[in-house]
């Protein structure tokens, strides 16, 4: 085994939301020594291929659908040009790396020790840092906390790899002419919506007859005939069986496909295909066994309420834990955790934690939709249906 390069009070691995807001808390209020890393950009998910440049898009969808509307108000607008997407693309990237610096020096502000590289669990008290440049550390912890993340899923359909992730939708250059979204999510509405409105012709294929089905029936019925309404086009009962190159079509792809409109099967040519199918705990190369901490059937890591898992001082939240995977959650419950493991005197942090019920939660359709508390269905469940008024 390597020496031992550093030692500290509390390893965080994973510079997300929730990460940061743990790291800086335990050290910038609580003084505890706090080293953290992170393989990527700082910020995580939210930061740069999520919350935030999504709302960026969103907001220029919104003003493209407001110029649309903008004579049935009164107003006299010409528009001239469509979006300049490669401008509008840049300008968003530049603004999410102004936060990628802003998470850094905030880092040094609560003299948390930022270290940029991979790490892995050789044990429940330590972890090897693979850095940049190829060197290791290896670090030795009271505490370690996994606030890794996750990653988008692909398919095993052939030719899936053709397609982007949401991901990859941050990196388009141009805005595509006809676009194919595979999902029925927060995501796949979400940025349907946004290519709708900036100008895509945009086909939204789902598995059922709604989307967004862990919201109330009113809710998917009332966004699904307000997307059609929109010129959004739904493929229901769908599934892909094929994505290749349409060879004749420079950039183009041919997407194999049934839905309710065609059972015996369908082709349609696009220039971009979005899979929104769902994402995965990041835990792939985190050591987890060598630690021996517990994973869930889909591999998230298993924690309480009290983000303990199930080895002594080791913790974990946010999306690697797929319990409410919203930022907002992430960042509260890391700041419980630290004011728990670190805060003093400890008789009133002893039982700090978040509460997890009647998180709110909004998906930025077009329109945006709310919700807090049960859905109809969650509350018949637990209470009966006598009960729901």
């Amino acid at each position: 085994m390597a020496p031992i390069s550093k030692e500290c009070d509390f390893l965080v691995i994973g510079g997300g939301s929730g990460g940061l807001a743990c790291a800086r808390r335990a050290s910038g209020q609580w003084g505890a020594k706090t080293i953290m890393v992170e393989s990527n950009r700082l910020g995580g998910t939210c930061v740069n291929v999520g919350c935030v440049p999504k709302k960026i898009t969103w907001n220029a969808a919104a003003i493209a659908e407001t110029l649309h509307e903008a004579a049935s108000y009164g107003f006299k607008i010409e528009q001239k040009a469509p979006i300049d997407f490669t401008t509008f693309k840049h300008k968003r990237d530049d603004y999410i790396k102004r936060l990628n610096g802003i998470y850094e020096k905030n880092l040094g502000k609560d003299d948390v020790e930022y270290l940029h590289g991979r790490a892995h669990l050789l044990s429940k008290t330590e972890a090897e840092i693979v850095l940049d440049n190829g060197s290791k550390e290896t670090v030795r912890a009271k505490k370690i906390l996994l606030a890794t993340g996750g990653h988008p899923n692909i398919p095993d359909t052939p030719g899936a790899d053709l397609g982007i992730t949401s991901d990859g939708f941050f990196d388009l250059e141009r805005l595509p002419k006809r676009v194919a979204l595979v999902g029925a999510g927060y995501i796949a509405v979400e940025m349907a919506g946004m290519f709708h409105h900036l100008g895509s012709e945009t086909h939204l294929f789902i598995r059922h007859e709604t989307f967004l089905r862990t919201f109330d029936p009113m809710i998917q019925d009332s966004i699904v005939t307000e997307y059609e309404r929109q010129g959004i086009h739904i493929h229901r009962n769908s599934a892909q069986s094929k994505i290749e190159p349409a060879a004749e079509k420079g950039g183009m792809m041919k997407l194999h496909y049934t839905d309710k409109s065609s059972p015996d099967g369908a082709i349609m040519d696009i220039d971009c295909l979005l899979w929104a199918i769902g994402r995965s705990p990041e835990v792939e190369d985190l050591g987890l066994d060598k630690a021996g901490v517990e994973q869930g059937p889909k591999g998230h890591i298993v924690a309480d309420d009290y983000q303990n898992t199930n080895v002594e001082n080791i913790y974990a939240l946010g999306d690697v834990c797929g319990k409410v995977e919203l930022t907002p959650v992430a960042i509260a419950a890391g700041r419980q955790l630290a004011n728990r493991l670190f805060g003093s005197p400890q008789e009133v942090y002893a039982n700090a934690k978040l509460d997890y019920n009647n998180i709110p939660s909004v998906v930025f359709a077009h329109p945006e939709v709310g919700s807090i508390g049960l859905s109809e269905q969650d509350a018949v469940d637990r209470y009966g249906k006598e009960n729901v008024k």
